[in-house]
């Protein structure tokens, strides 16, 4: 049998039978497989994911599962004009189009407020600077209190009527009070000008008692002899000499 004999249908008829049947098996089998896969995945059958945005996590919950839906909390934020414990974002998106058994993914708002530290405004700061640190911050701010002290400067952080030190952490958005100079000369000089002011004292003291008493050893004060103050010196007399003993 030539090739030509082989391949044609008079004389080989068993054979493109066989071939024909072998194709119709494979595409009913192909039709059926597809077939299968549409009903066991429910294809083309979607369902609306519902807008729970502003309700709690159990009112959600029961939503989804109405819905045939999976949810899980994948992120938190803090929102501070919102109800602790809400919903606040949800992907996919309200409205989108999903399978049943589609996990959508939920942002909460959290039920702890988180803190933050307080900006270093007090003793370096003007009322302007320190109202616009602590603003940025997070923080509220009440009507000032007036210390006495150089005018609109800040002396002081209080927060439920306790003065806050630097770095302080409290709640976000809580309401801070600032105590402002009133422009009176009594906290005139800066707290750091006042002990500046009181090391200087001391150190003149210490060194006019050293000197009345004998302290300083001898060979030692032949050596700053001619800054050597007298018992009679006023307070700018030593304060001349102690200049002249620190350089020593």
């Amino acid at each position: 049998m030539t090739i030509k004999e082989f391949f044609s249908f008079k004389t080989n008829k068993f054979f493109w039978v066989n071939i024909i049947a072998m194709i119709v098996v494979v595409v009913v089998m192909i039709f059926g497989v597809l077939k299968w896969l549409d009903i066991h995945t429910h294809h083309g059958e979607t369902v609306a994911v519902p807008d729970v945005k502003g309700m709690t996590v159990d009112e959600a919950a029961k939503m989804f599962r109405n819905h045939g839906l999976v949810y899980v909390i994948s992120d938190t934020k803090y929102v501070k004009d919102k109800a602790a414990g809400i919903i606040l974002e949800l992907k996919p998106g309200v409205g989108e189009k999903v399978k049943e058994g589609r996990t959508v993914y939920l942002t909460v708002n959290t039920l702890d407020v988180p803190l933050r530290a307080i900006p270093d405004v007090a003793d370096n700061s003007s009322l302007r600077q320190a109202q616009a640190k602590l603003l940025n911050a997070g923080f509220k701010l009440n009507q000032v209190q007036l210390v006495n002290g150089e005018k609109d400067w800040v002396y002081g952080v209080k927060y439920q009527g306790r003065q806050l030190a630097a770095g302080e952490k409290i709640p976000v958005g809580s309401s801070l009070t600032l105590m402002v100079g009133n422009g009176s000369g009594d906290r005139g000089e800066k707290p750091h000008q006042i002990f500046s002011d009181l090391h200087e004292v001391l150190l003149i003291g210490v060194y006019h008692l050293c000197y009345t008493t004998e302290i300083i050893p001898y060979e030692f004060q032949q050596q700053v002899q001619p800054c050597n103050p007298r018992r009679d010196d006023n307070v700018n007399d030593i304060c001349n000499h102690l200049c002249r003993f620190r350089q020593l």
